[in-house]
């Protein structure tokens, strides 16, 4: 039951599912996403984490977290700046690129066991994060410490999610860093845009 209601408010606040962009633009848009985005384990100054890989996640995904940068509901400084000029057609345009810049799926060799709470998770992102839906991100391959950093700003309400905050405060410690750690070593088609 408490899955049914899950997938039942994730359809009703789902990200936009597509993109109608021009991923040509998109590329020429991404020169200034390149110099963070474009770097292999690259890492955020402050808190320190890897910054995500973005390359072949879900186009309305990547819609939704440009447009919550855009507007100030996601918080982070440089992603604001970076997000405050574009336009609706430029975020599908990225979109477009980004979803395309994917690479085949890859990994470290999968967890043995998923923990326990990755059941829950599994509803929208799939079982092994490899999310089926294209409204909900790819987890699988993304860094483990970006990840953990997610479920912490969920966790404290300074990352606004109807459906990941109330999921988030349910986990302790030790949860949130095995839940990343399970998703970050199961195989993916993210990668760092070339």
């Amino acid at each position: 039951m408490k899955h049914a209601l899950i997938l039942a408010a994730a359809a009703l606040l789902a990200a936009p599912v597509g993109a109608d962009g021009d991923a040509a633009a998109g590329q020429k848009l991404f020169e200034t996403c390149r110099g963070c985005h474009s770097v292999p384990s690259y890492t955020n100054a402050f808190p320190n984490y890897h910054v995500p890989k973005i390359g072949g996640q879900h186009a309305g995904c990547v819609i939704a977290a440009l447009t919550a940068y855009r507007t100030g509901e996601r918080g982070h400084p440089t992603m604001h700046a970076q997000a405050a000029s574009l336009s609706d057609q430029d975020i599908q345009d990225l979109a477009a690129y980004v979803a395309a810049a994917g690479a085949e799926p890859h990994g470290v060799a999968p967890a043995a066991a998923a923990p326990a709470k990755a059941v829950v998770c599994a509803a929208c992102h799939g079982q092994d994060g490899n999310s089926p839906s294209p409204e909900f991100p790819i987890l699988a391959g993304q860094h483990r410490d970006y990840l953990a950093q997610a479920l912490h700003q969920y966790h404290a309400g300074s990352r606004s999610n109807p459906i990941m905050g109330p999921q988030a405060k349910q986990l302790d410690e030790a949860e949130m860093r095995e839940l990343a750690a399970y998703f970050a070593a199961q195989p993916s088609p993210l990668s760092t845009v070339r």
